[in-house]
């Protein structure tokens, strides 16, 4: 797993994970911004609302990004993300336990696809847009785990053991949601498009953890959020 080193002397390309959150969305247009030829792949893995899923083909076209929709079931659930029976957080003490809507092992699922789909079509890395600053506890959106889903993809994948690596690259990963937003603005990223809360709507909750944090952010880079225009 690495965040800044770059080849320059090739044309590159890279698997995004594009939910159609603030995060994501960044990730996106700053592998664009490194030269990345990007394909993004977004997951409906039986979430709670759609919208992320619409927002992220519209980032996709907007970043001039191939696109990839996949639908995988959970059945399982686990998580109030995924079971409606179950309800979501509010106003709880950020950082104080692993909340309710922790999805099992949802960043191995995903990073595996993401392998498949790099080695597949020969992709030189994946982005994703973990952070471990501002985050709501999540235990797969640490830098050990992706260091070691980094290890495991070298060792389990073909391209891997003849040293044509895929490499995980985790631009967020030490920064704050302050930070974030800046850079989505320097990026010129379409905030509009990004959509952070647990639940669907017009307009989002205000009270769930990724509202709550996704606040606190524009509120401190003195930026407006357009989604709540």
């Amino acid at each position: 797993m690495t965040n800044d080193k770059f080849k320059k002397n090739k044309k590159k390309s890279a698997v995004v994970l594009l939910s159609g959150g603030l995060d994501s969305a960044v990730t996106l247009f700053y592998a664009k911004s490194k030269g990345f030829e990007t394909y993004s792949l977004t997951f409906d893995y039986g979430q709670r609302h759609k919208k992320e899923i619409y927002l992220a083909e519209k980032l996709a076209k907007r970043a001039a990004s191939y696109w990839q929709h996949v639908k995988i079931e959970l059945p399982w659930k686990g998580s109030s993300l995924l079971d409606e029976k179950l309800k979501l957080p509010t106003n709880r003490k950020i950082g104080k336990g692993i909340p309710s809507t922790y999805v099992p092992a949802r960043n191995i699922i995903f990073l595996s696809f993401a392998a498949s789909y790099a080695e597949s079509i020969k992709a030189d890395a994946i982005f994703i847009g973990a952070n471990i600053i501002d985050y709501s506890g999540y235990p797969d959106c640490r830098e050990d785990f992706l260091k070691s889903m980094q290890q495991s993809i070298i060792k389990g994948t073909k391209r891997g053991v003849e040293n044509k690596k895929v490499r995980i690259y985790t631009p967020l990963l030490k920064k704050n949601k302050q930070q974030i937003v800046k850079l989505a603005k320097r990026l010129e990223v379409p905030l509009e498009l990004t959509w952070s809360c647990y639940k669907g709507g017009k307009k989002p909750c205000g009270v769930c953890d990724s509202c709550r944090l996704r606040e606190q952010g524009f509120n401190s880079a003195n930026v407006m959020d357009p989604t709540l225009c």
